[in-house]
């Protein structure tokens, strides 16, 4: 530890996000989505980031958030932006794009990834699109890692001149242990691209950016062949060889109690996979294990470079569970020892479903909702990603669809489309501007039959109650997408009011075109504070 090392304890979200501070980024640009929500967080608080005017700004959604961080590495800054796996589906356009263009400043993209859903849609695996991209990928197994690993990914996007993906887990990014960090390097000085033609994707331009890009693959390679990452452990077992991948290499040596793995194990936390080490991993042992959290990623690779009649086992030959997390018992099993697991599990943490909070104005919305579906026996709602989604399960059971971002809107124009009537999708307030005003539109365009609910609790509430890009803004973005004021409603949902929101609902249903209706409480988790700020605004906004 050198004079300016200090030791803290750190999730690996806040080592990764401590890493981006002292690699000397100038911007981190994110939308929240578990597990990923507190690298931006972190920065957020930190009073050296405030210090040094490090911008932290929630975005609106991925797609603006990477664009925003592509500008800063433009501009020479380093930047970081960050999301959740089913983030990267929304900002894939521009990760694409500019895995071509190439950065300025380093620009470091960080996915969280969710095996077994604990607050997902999909158990999607990062790494995946990192291959796509064609770019380096960084997958450390513990926090310490975290933190190194972001200073180095920092550097190599500038060394090679493209973005670099870091993919967590959410079991990584969520517990914590003992990080040393290190020296703090200084922001970059604004500067521009001695190739300004590198970021005007026009053909002609595209091509030769396209053909650099698949020309520097060979030096990827060989920087990934000899990263300190990268590591092959000798051992004199050699009945059975293993390649271990991030936070799998973690649980791997949980099951030896501190002691050395007896096996020779190939450690990767570095992409495209070193070819050398897994070649001379094949040419000592019998047989190869591959662990790693998420989908069969190397195994698939091992196949494609070393054939199909390897005697390789994993998630794809059954021995590792091909589904959820992995897990120390999960590669107890695939080894053959002996693995103990107590059923009996006491009743206080017993699997309980999820439910809204008490008082929370979704739980009115929803009474409303299912009053008009006992008279309306067609009727469709169509939800989305938000608190709200909990109306899917008992006692509401009111929401019939939930698929990503902003489909409630889109789903509930095609579904009128097709001739379902009632047609109803609820949207958040946050999830209406993350991805939700485009379908609007849409729907205005034709004049759809659909009752859109935006239900705005003034607040990103399913992942910390993060402020809201919507907030006093809902009436005038519907405006200015077209919807009519006589079917622009706002009610509040309260039991007082429920009567009331029931017959105005229903006259919006029965309208032959696209109404809206607002349906405005804050969110009950925030503080009275902010609360009162929101009632100021809402009656300026009213007024």
């Amino acid at each position: 530890m050198n004079s300016n090392s200090t030791k803290k304890l750190l999730l690996g979200n806040e080592a990764l996000a401590q890493a981006a501070i002292d690699a000397g980024i100038s911007g981190v640009y994110a939308y929240p989505g578990t597990p990923s929500t507190e690298i931006t967080e972190y920065i957020q608080r930190s009073k050296i980031a405030k210090e040094l005017k490090i911008h932290s700004q929630w975005s609106v959604n991925e797609k603006t958030a990477m664009e925003a961080a592509l500008g800063m590495s433009y501009a020479g800054k380093r930047s970081l932006t960050v999301m959740k796996h089913v983030g990267l589906n929304v900002a894939a356009d521009v990760f694409m794009n500019m895995s071509v263009a190439g950065i300025n400043g380093g620009l470091v993209v960080v996915v969280a990834d969710d095996p077994s859903m604990h607050s997902s849609q999909n158990e999607q695996d990062s790494r995946y699109y990192g291959k796509f991209a064609m770019i380096p990928i960084l997958e450390p197994c513990n926090q310490q890692e975290c933190y190194n690993i972001t200073k180095y990914a920092f550097d190599l996007s500038e060394n090679l001149g493209v973005p670099v993906l870091i993919r967590l887990v959410t079991r990584l990014s969520h517990s914590r242990a003992g990080v040393i960090t290190g020296n703090r390097v200084p922001q970059n000085e604004i500067h521009l691209s001695k190739n300004p033609k590198q970021f005007q994707l026009i053909p002609m331009h595209a091509r030769g950016r396209y053909k650099h890009l698949v020309d520097i693959q060979p030096d990827i390679l060989e920087i990934s062949e000899n990263s300190y990452f990268n590591e092959f452990k000798k051992a004199p077992n050699t009945s059975i060889g293993i390649i271990a991948s991030g936070i799998a290499y973690n649980y791997l040596m949980e099951n030896f109690d501190g002691e050395k793995c007896p096996y020779p194990v190939l450690k990767v936390s570095q992409y495209p996979l070193p070819k050398k080490p897994v070649k001379k991993l094949f040419d000592t042992c019998k047989k190869i294990l591959v662990l790693e959290d998420g989908y069969p990623f190397i195994e698939e690779a091992i196949s494609d470079f070393l054939g199909e009649n390897r005697n390789v086992i994993g998630r794809l030959s059954g021995d590792i569970p091909r589904v959820g997390e992995l897990n120390p018992d999960n590669i107890a099993n695939a080894l053959g020892f002996d693995v103990v697991i107590n059923e009996n599990i006491p009743k206080v943490v017993s699997g309980r479903p999820p439910e809204l909070c008490v008082g929370c104005g979704h739980r009115d919305l929803f009474d409303a909702v299912n009053a008009l579906g006992k008279e309306m026996t067609s009727q469709q709602v169509f939800g989305d990603i938000g608190c709200y989604a909990l109306g899917v399960l008992s006692p509401y059971e009111s929401i019939n669809t939930l698929i990503d971002m902003g489909a409630s809107i889109t789903m509930a124009k095609g579904a009128a489309d097709a001739g379902i009537h009632p047609s109803i999708a609820i949207i958040g307030d946050s999830t209406f501007t993350h991805s939700g005003m485009t379908g609007l539109l849409d729907a205005v365009i034709e004049n759809t039959p659909i009752t859109v609910i935006i239900s705005d609790n003034s607040a990103i509430a399913m992942t910390g109650a993060q402020d809201s890009s919507a907030s006093g803004r809902l009436i005038d973005i519907c405006k200015g997408i077209g919807v009519h004021e006589n079917h622009l409603k706002i009610i509040t949902p309260l039991h007082k009011n429920l009567q009331e929101n029931i017959d105005l609902i229903r006259n919006e249903i029965n309208y032959k075109g696209v109404s809206v209706i607002i349906s405005q409480r804050p969110c009950v988790q925030l503080p009275k504070e902010k609360k009162d700020k929101l009632n100021e605004l809402k009656k300026a906004t009213l007024n």
